[in-house]
């Protein structure tokens, strides 16, 4: 960088994680992922049955992105009426242990984040921060 200007950074070089956090964290993959790595092979439907909140549509469409992506197999079965099951990929199930690292630090750091909030939020409201 000189003096007064910035030049513009590449983002995967400015971090170069963040390929991986838009893999795997994108909104859904993240428990679409733990639940096939917890419970094994599943039907569309059993994996909706788990995951309450999601749509049809969007895990329709977070499947095929995870197919895609390497980190889920998806096993058509011609019958009447036909089969299709989803499983985790080797590929996925290595993303095991920083799931664990993730849920450790969830139990042992949620409930200082949690305090943080409030202290926060407030000391907003105290000060009349409003941005």
């Amino acid at each position: 960088m000189t003096s007064g200007t910035r030049e513009a950074v590449d983002p995967e070089q400015a971090c170069p994680i963040s390929p991986v956090v838009d893999i795997v964290f994108s909104r859904w993959t993240t428990p679409i992922l733990w639940a096939l790595n917890e419970f094994g092979r599943q039907r569309f439907v059993e994996l909706s049955r788990r995951l309450t909140t999601i749509t049809p549509k969007v895990l329709t469409q977070r499947l095929r992105q995870l197919e895609r992506d390497g980190l889920v197999v998806r096993t058509y079965h011609p019958e009447v009426p036909p089969r299709v099951e989803y499983e985790i990929s080797e590929l996925g199930r290595s993303l095991a242990p920083l799931f664990a690292t993730l849920a450790e630090w969830s139990s042992e750091n949620l409930g200082k984040v949690e305090r943080a909030r409030l202290e926060h939020d407030a000391r907003d409201r105290v000060g009349g921060r409003r941005n």
